[in-house]
């Protein structure tokens, strides 16, 4: 299998995460100086599992990460108690308006049914998750018109 591609997409999501995160790029503003240090510290957390698999019931850079499961390990090395389970943190914390999310939030998406998805903002209308079978921890942009009409509620932990 050749990594070439894989390498390259991880090198060119680290500097965009990277310039989210110091406040660099034109005209994005991720409000990162107002998020928890230890919300920023989970992002991080988070973001270092980029390319690790998905695995139903994974929480751990061992096995692997569902969605719930990325965020329960990102916030708990930092400290932070977040519910293990996708429908526990749909009301964990409190809720954010859609314009005013901050790096940590938990985002929650209806996958049709009563299936829900969760991932983790990381600013600049990006969120890292664990999307599901066959895949992997990436980011994705929260203005795709795919996530922008499943996503149902953005909660802020305490920390």
């Amino acid at each position: 299998m050749n990594r070439s591609p894989l390498i390259l997409i991880k090198l060119l999501s680290l500097l965009f995460v990277l310039g989210l995160m110091t406040g660099c790029g034109a005209g994005i503003n991720t409000n990162s100086s107002e998020a928890s240090p230890k919300a920023q510290l989970a992002v991080r957390d988070a973001y270092s599992q980029m390319g690790k698999p998905y695995r139903l019931g994974g929480a751990s850079p061992r096995q692997g990460f569902d969605c719930s499961g990325l965020i329960y390990w990102a916030y708990g090395k930092n400290g932070v108690k977040v519910p293990r389970r996708t429908t526990d943190q749909l009301t964990a914390g409190h809720k954010v308006a859609r314009n005013a999310p901050l790096p940590g939030d938990i985002v929650v998406f209806r996958m049709g049914g009563a299936s829900l998805h969760t991932g983790m903002y990381a600013g600049g209308n990006a969120f890292i998750h664990s999307p599901r079978k066959g895949s992997h921890v990436r980011m994705e942009s929260l203005t795709s018109p795919y996530w922008k009409k499943k996503l149902i509620s953005i909660r802020r932990v305490s920390s």
